[in-house]
């Protein structure tokens, strides 16, 4: 009898990780910080895939299974939750919320051959095979399977040296960027290389660390005597609130100019929303936008979790529609093992594939990886995201 136990368990075991459960459905996992200080990017991301999952299995088509597992933005704990998503038979992975865990991660879903679609993991280190923007030097190879549906970091930085000089917002900026993290000094090196070509005057440029980011001082004094009208945040909200709170204790008001890591400082627990009046980002999600499938994402979102959905929420909607599209368009079961699925969605990403959702219309994918979509100006006014354009 117990032989018949451990023979039926073994079986169970490989069916789980080779395809589908029972159920027929796809399975979905990803990674992201649903506890700790980057809590607000994994629960957003998580929250808007589950309303995609729960609209998709209601068409009574191609049906998924989601799960998520905490990875509190940590690269070790990462990988363990990834390995976790595996042993439970993952066949498709929405990859890590942030980037630093995405890198790992993404070396991980690239040897065990599982497609890697990210809503937010925006280094190009998550993409493997990009040309660093300064030297030119592409350090490693592609990872032919990881893709991005975020901006990737160096087209965030190209992409707000350019709004900030056509739209004339400064003669004068500092950068205050983290220099031991991979997204903020992605982006940081790209401004840099577009506002020395653009003639963009950066009069002060100054770093912090993770152990040092609870003083900002030093670099806001720095910019003030140096004139800065402008300060350009390549971080995530969390040091950047404590930055703009610092400002206005030392009668320092400068405009702030962010990036997709600054959306949620609105939702921060304890945050004084009238510090972030004026900030200004680029971000492809407008909540305030009306057509019919904003607004009804929108209604959703606030009806279930209290608040306005912001871009991590609808980036995780669209990833599992781009999913849902694209294995329609390659014919996919759910009985196929994850890594036949990922050698059919390849080509369909490379190819002519094209894809309308919250964050973009056409959006498609270059042979990096990075997803080619329009950034929208937004500027916070009286505790709400206004499109600037």
């Amino acid at each position: 009898m117990s032989a018949i136990i451990l023979c039926c368990t073994a079986l169970t075991a490989c069916a789980q990780n080779s395809g589908g459960g029972a159920s027929g459905a796809f399975k979905i996992g990803g990674t992201g910080p649903l506890t700790g200080g980057a809590a607000i990017y994994g629960n957003a991301v998580k929250n808007g895939a589950t309303i995609a999952v729960e609209e998709i299995n209601a068409l009574g088509g191609i049906q998924f299974e989601l799960r998520y597992q905490d990875d509190e933005h940590d690269a070790e704990k990462a990988v363990n939750a990834y390995n976790a998503l595996k042993d439970w038979g993952m066949q498709l992975f929405l990859g890590s919320v942030t980037s630093t865990p995405g890198v790992a991660t993404s070396a991980e879903s690239f040897n065990d051959r599982i497609f890697f679609l990210t809503p937010s993991g925006s280094s190009t280190e998550v993409l493997g095979g990009v040309a660093d923007p300064l030297t030119g030097i592409v350090n490693t190879p592609r990872k032919d399977n990881v893709f991005q549906l975020c901006f990737v970091d160096p087209n965030q930085g190209l992409a707000s040296a350019q709004y900030i000089l056509d739209k004339k917002l400064a003669d004068k900026a500092a950068v205050i960027y983290k220099n031991d993290d991979v997204y903020s000094m992605g982006i940081y090196n790209s401004f840099k290389v577009k506002a020395d070509e653009l003639g963009l005057n950066i009069v002060s440029a100054t770093t912090f660390t993770e152990s040092s980011q609870n003083d900002f001082n030093v670099q806001l004094t720095e910019a003030k005597n140096a004139g800065a009208e402008l300060i350009f945040l390549p971080m995530y909200y969390t040091p950047a609130s404590l930055i703009m709170a610092q400002a206005r204790s030392m009668d320092y008001a400068p405009k702030f100019f962010g990036v997709d890591g600054m959306d949620g400082i609105l939702t921060m627990d304890g945050f004084d929303k009238s510090l972030a009046e004026g900030v200004m980002l680029l971000t492809p999600f407008n909540a305030d936008s009306t057509d019919n499938l904003t607004t009804g994402f929108v209604k959703k979102y606030s009806e279930r979790h209290g608040e306005i959905p912001n871009q991590f929420a609808a980036d995780g909607y669209d990833c599992v529609y781009a999913y849902y599209k694209a294995l329609e368009i390659a014919g996919c079961t759910p009985g196929m093992s994850a890594a036949d699925i990922c050698e059919k969605l390849i080509p369909v990403f490379t190819g002519s594939f094209s894809f309308d959702g919250l964050t973009g219309n056409n959006m498609t994918w270059d042979n990096t990886g990075a997803v080619v979509k329009s950034p929208k100006g937004m500027v916070i006014r009286d505790g709400a995201y206004v499109g600037m354009d």
